[in-house]
């Protein structure tokens, strides 16, 4: 095969005809989601990035971006593109000998994505960290109500946290231990114990499918109860309970931190229960080593915070 017919046979005759130059402010774009956050990050104009965003509309015969309320937001063709260009960006960074990762000085965005309850509980050290030692990249944390692989890989995140209970076909390694405490308002019977509150008091519940487990446990230990709420957002549940009575079940390290703001009062559940641990699951995508073993430090440092900020 001559190089010409290679060349044909791989795409690079068309890539030939293909502006390059506008690679680098697509995947700004793509991450920031915002024209004016990307053009700051890539040294352009507004104007100028609102030019080679034109140019990139044509390019990729797609909106890219569209307009949603006060924001925008990515179409589905943008979402697809999100992990693949990072990665060839990185790779092509590497081949023409671009120094690596260096967290004093890069400006990248640095996506982490965890449920709610997570982001609560880790996210001020791990922002605190990032801060201190990337003082020029962007933390961004996004919030899911299920993790999926679909986040990993469409969806341009380098990182998920989540819960032992998920499964994923990727590696995961552990971050910090949890377990599940009943939690009821400051003012709830002192005398009371917890298997006392859960049988007595309307519980709280996060508004899902499936309950959490400690239920399965009341379930097979016969234990009578009531639903008095349903919450969509994990977060409200200790908060709901503090200010305006219930009971609920809730992870420790959550509980404890709500505890200090609104007082709640923390019960050990009753019955043998399995820990809940967080894992940390890495995009298999992601290949700028460098940067995860940088990041995975932080993420440690972070959970070894969670994990010393209280007893248990």
């Amino acid at each position: 095969m001559s190089d010409q017919d290679w060349a044909a046979g791989s795409g690079l005759d068309r890539l030939a005809s293909v502006n390059l130059n506008l690679l680098v402010p697509l995947l700004a774009l793509l991450e920031e989601r915002s024209v004016t956050r990307a053009a700051e990050r890539v040294g352009l104009s507004q104007p100028a990035m609102s030019h080679a965003l034109g140019r990139m509309r044509r390019l990729l015969d797609d909106d890219i971006v569209v307009r949603q309320g006060t924001g925008v937001r990515l179409t589905p063709r943008a979402l697809e593109l999100v992990a693949p260009l990072r990665t060839a960006l990185q790779q092509t960074a590497r081949v023409v000998n671009f120094p690596g990762f260096d967290p004093a000085h890069d400006r990248r965005v640095i996506t982490v994505a965890m449920m709610t309850s997570t982001a609560y509980v880790i996210g001020p050290p791990l922002a605190r960290l990032v801060a201190e030692r990337a003082p020029n990249a962007t933390l961004r944390v996004r919030t899911i109500t299920m993790p999926s692989e679909a986040v990993l890989t469409d969806e341009g995140v380098d990182v998920v946290l989540m819960s032992d209970i998920f499964s994923s076909p990727y590696p995961r390694e552990r971050l910090y231990d949890d377990r599940w405490v009943v939690v009821a308002s400051p003012d709830s019977p002192p005398e009371a114990s917890a298997l006392d509150l859960l049988t007595s008091l309307p519980h709280v519940v996060f508004d899902a499918e499936r309950r959490v487990a400690p239920y399965s446990v009341l379930d097979q230990e016969g234990v009578v109860y009531r639903v008095g709420r349903l919450v969509s957002d994990n977060v409200l549940i200790p908060r709901l309970v503090a200010c305006s009575g219930g009971v609920a079940l809730q992870r420790f390290r959550l509980a404890s931190a709500m505890g200090t703001v609104a007082g709640l009062r923390i019960e050990e559940f009753p019955f043998p229960l399995h820990g809940v641990g967080i894992d940390a699951v890495w995009n298999p995508r992601l290949s700028d080593q460098v940067f995860i073993e940088w990041l995975r430090d932080v993420l440690r440092e972070a959970a070894r915070d969670v994990q010393g900020s209280a007893p248990g």
